[in-house]
């Protein structure tokens, strides 16, 4: 039997937005995250992060190094009390890609849904049962495009600039709930699923 998950943009969601995060030390899981993600994953949840990272792309971070700083986000939000995330998808290209390697047209960078779509097929997920957080409009395109339910969080950036994408962006699309934090994002999910 397929399962739910909720997916979670990183910055501006789980950890503090410095922008273009290249450094461990720079990384700071924000207020009442590890609490929201223990109760989505008692709830039955799985949880799965899904992050376009262009730090790659312009050649600030390999590969690798990114895996790193996973690494230590992953043991911060654990030892703050939070649950082992069940998977982190990332999307390492950009249109403008610095490095050509990663200037491709891929289906991973968000608002395309391919990076849901690989974590269904690879976790048995339901996406019409499950759930994308995220702090932009991108975000939510990605959520819809998929048939997830989406949450919006007002957290900083939800007005900024959209991202560089590969097509226009779909201002039409609407979020199912907005938010400021996942804390509250965490309590609608589960008051709505249960």
């Amino acid at each position: 039997m397929a399962e739910a998950a909720v997916f979670l943009d990183r910055d501006g969601v789980l950890i503090e937005d410095r922008g273009l995060l290249t450094r461990v030390e720079d990384i700071s899981v924000l207020d009442g995250v590890p609490q929201a993600l223990a109760s989505l994953k008692q709830a039955g949840f799985r949880l799965i992060v899904v992050s376009n990272q262009s730090v790659v792309a312009r050649g600030l971070l390999t590969e690798a190094e990114l895996e790193t700083i996973h690494a230590e986000m992953v043991r911060l939000l654990q030892q703050a009390g939070a649950p082992k995330l069940d998977a982190i998808y990332v999307c390492p290209h950009h249109p403008e890609a610095t490095l050509p390697a990663y200037r491709v047209e891929c289906e991973c960078r968000k608002p395309r849904p391919g990076a849901l779509h690989r974590a269904a097929r690879e976790h048995n997920l339901d996406l019409a049962d499950s759930f994308m957080v995220g702090d932009r409009i991108t975000d939510m395109i990605t959520g819809a495009r998929a048939g997830c339910r989406t949450v919006w969080l007002t957290s900083g950036m939800h007005f900024a600039v959209p991202i560089v994408t590969l097509e226009p962006i779909d201002s039409s699309v609407q979020p199912d709930f907005t938010c400021p934090d996942l804390a509250a994002a965490a309590e609608w999910i589960i008051k709505v699923k249960w």
